[in-house]
């Protein structure tokens, strides 16, 4: 078998595909008839077989080979998420998965949230690859541009409308957006008052806009942000100019989502414009595109 495509250009030659297909407005992606109809037309001897929701306690997903003695692969979902855009993710992901790994990987694959953010080792790098796909396949640039461009700072309904065009989770999205914009911007999530983990668009890396959390004690959220403060605002959403000192040393706007749902909360910051670009060490390694990839996962 030759050597796979990246993931980007999988996603690109199948994107060219439906547009051609089925005009530039077409989205969402229908995940699963792709998958089946690629599979079958490139892989005729091994195609996709089966794609449906299973019970899967702690796994997003699984590609799983067919039982002995038969053909073909498997697509597993957590039937438990009720995501519709998470479970499309789940699904693109496990396709590149099928694209780009099984033939390396007989034995098929089985994903968590904790595996795609693993990138000390080979397999965390296949889920890189996997969740690159599945962003490029689910939210083209070209596409994400025109609806959001890329000088804006959107709020958070802005960025909503794109998750429903694409069918792909809020975050996901947000993170999509990261990848693109000008702007200095942040996403940080929390749970229970502490970070979970935070993404800096380039602009803001550059600056010195980041908070490390991987391998770092519990960080407290703080304790002026609107995601500490909910009482302030009715319902689960609101958004609130702050001054300097209470998320780095500069004012900056914060647009807030409580999911009670998932029981986390979303805030997105919007910095001012700084012509000032200061390079950090955390750029040395050339970390950006994985520390933006490395949550396209999540909820």
């Amino acid at each position: 078998m030759n050597k796979p495509n990246s993931p980007q250009k999988s996603a690109n030659d199948i994107s060219l595909k439906l547009t051609t297909v089925f005009g530039r407005d077409r989205f969402p992606v229908d995940v699963q008839a792709v998958a089946r109809e690629i599979s079958h037309q490139k892989f005729a001897d091994d195609p996709i077989i089966m794609i449906r929701g299973a019970d899967l306690p702690g796994f997003e997903g699984a590609l799983t080979p067919a039982p002995p003695g038969k053909k073909g692969w498997g697509i597993i979902y957590n039937s438990s998420v009720k995501s519709k855009g998470r479970v499309n993710f789940t699904l693109a992901h496990e396709f590149y998965h099928y694209l780009g790994h099984r033939i390396d990987h007989p034995q098929g694959f089985q994903c968590t949230s904790e595996d795609m953010a693993n990138w000390n080792s080979e397999y965390g790098q296949l889920e890189q690859e996997a969740n690159t796909f599945a962003a490029n396949l689910l939210m083209p640039l070209d596409d994400f541009r025109s609806q959001i461009d890329a000088k804006s700072r959107p709020n958070l309904d802005e960025i909503r409308a794109c998750a429903i065009r694409y069918e792909a989770s809020l975050i996901a999205t947000i993170l999509r957006w990261l990848q693109y914009t000008t702007k200095r911007s942040m996403l940080v999530v929390s749970t229970e008052g502490y970070i979970r983990w935070a993404r800096s668009s380039r602009s803001a890396l550059k600056s010195g806009l980041y908070i490390k959390t991987r391998s770092k004690p519990p960080i407290e959220m703080p304790g002026r942000s609107l995601a500490q403060n909910r009482s302030i605002i009715s319902g689960n959403t609101g958004n609130v100019e702050h001054e300097n000192r209470t998320w780095f040393n500069e004012p900056c706007q914060e647009h807030v989502l409580f999911s009670d749902q998932y029981d986390f909360t979303i805030s997105l910051l919007h910095f001012d414009d700084n012509t000032v670009q200061l390079e950090t060490e955390l750029e040395q390694e050339d970390t950006y595109d994985r520390m933006i990839n490395r949550a396209l996962g999540q909820p």
